[in-house]
């Protein structure tokens, strides 16, 4: 499968082979699981819609009790707070249609051997992670199942934080952590990621301890212990 890798990602401008990836899996890899962020929950998680409804509730009954204590009168009230909803509806528009947006053109899948983030709104760009370079998944709940899968890589590999944002840890600047985000399913895609891990790394431990051995000649071998006569 043709996807960028952690420090040249690559723009997918034309067509994608298979929704979400780039190129069909090759014989012997395996799809999983596949989704997208659900855009409510994209809209409260990573552009804090519940802080931004409390600000706006915050400025309505600032501007009601500030008229009230210049004397007008309940219509004159509801007048001048009525006066703040078509700025207050346009934002949370913008903001609803910037989670949609994020969510309708964000894919992540999951095989036996990566995973892969389709992200991008304008330019397409698609992440793949390897099994190998994850080294620890956490797993982010949120309220009705819904959530967030941290993945923590490892390696001298870096993302920067623009190119994955929102679906990154927040805050995490210096060692960005890939992040499926708003996941309504979080738990479920969480116990299949962590079973693929665990069968990837079973896998791999039994292919080292598979690896051929080397014949050295009779007069070659140097034995690794010795006994000294008693």
């Amino acid at each position: 499968m043709k996807a960028v890798n952690l420090l040249t990602p690559e723009h997918e401008h034309e067509f994608e082979a298979v929704h979400g990836l780039p190129e069909t899996l090759p014989a012997g890899e395996t799809l999983l699981w596949q989704g997208s962020p659900e855009p409510l929950q994209m809209a409260r998680q990573a552009l804090h819609l519940d802080g931004l409804l409390v600000y706006f509730g915050l400025l309505l009954g600032w501007r009601g009790v500030s008229s009230w204590y210049d004397g007008a009168s309940a219509w004159q009230t509801l007048t001048a707070m009525a006066g703040m909803l078509p700025l207050i509806a346009l934002a949370l528009a913008l903001l609803g249609t910037i989670a949609w947006l994020i969510a309708r053109t964000s894919v992540y899948t999951i095989t036996n051997r990566r995973i892969v983030m389709r992200l991008g709104v304008v330019l397409s760009i698609t992440f793949n992670l390897p099994f190998a370079q994850i080294g620890a998944v956490a797993l982010r709940r949120r309220g009705n199942g819904g959530g967030g899968i941290v993945l923590s890589l490892t390696g001298s590999d870096r993302i920067a934080y623009l190119h994955l944002w929102p679906h990154v840890r927040p805050w995490q600047l210096k060692r960005t952590q890939p992040m499926l985000r708003a996941l309504p399913d979080a738990q479920a895609v969480a116990q299949t990621l962590a079973q693929a891990l665990q069968r990837d790394q079973a896998t791999r431990a039994e292919r080292t301890v598979a690896l051929p051995l080397r014949a050295v000649p009779e007069q070659e071998a140097t034995p690794q212990h010795s006994l000294s006569p008693a």
